[in-house]
């Protein structure tokens, strides 16, 4: 099996689980699981087996569901990304913020404080603009 094609199988699976897994059925199914765990606990003399059963099952559960939704979520960002960079290109704004998500942190650190003055100077000649409206007779 090719990587492409495997990749694209993964891809599906991981939609299709991280959709289940966040329904609410998903969720009572879960707790309608632990309720009979911790209702059998009695018949089986609460042993290390009977805990076992819990313990390893929630930690093979979880450390599975974490490639799942990881994978879910690179693709989700990634589409979301590829979104911005299309409205970036297609509106005023400027073409350089295109492909900023590969920065490193103190370049993107540097970058938002840029932007932070950039926003306040807009801020006081819009508020400078108000005034001089209010000020205008009518």
């Amino acid at each position: 099996m090719s990587d492409n094609t495997a990749s694209k199988l993964f891809s599906k699976f991981a939609t299709a689980i991280a959709g289940f897994s966040g329904k609410p059925v998903t969720f009572v199914l879960a707790v309608v699981l632990v309720l009979v765990w911790a209702v059998s606990g009695p018949f089986f003399d609460y042993s290390e087996t009977w805990q076992l059963v819990i313990n390893t099952s929630t930690t093979i559960v979880t450390f599975l569901m974490v490639f799942v939704l990881q994978n879910s979520q690179n693709r989700d960002g990634k589409a979301v990304q590829a979104k911005l960079d299309e409205l970036i290109l297609t509106s005023q704004a400027q073409n350089k913020f295109v492909g900023i998500e590969k920065l490193d942190e103190q370049q993107l650190r540097e970058l938002s404080q840029k932007l932070a003055q950039r926003a306040e100077c807009v801020d006081e000649v819009a508020e400078d603009k108000a005034g001089r409206r209010e000020r205008k007779p009518a």
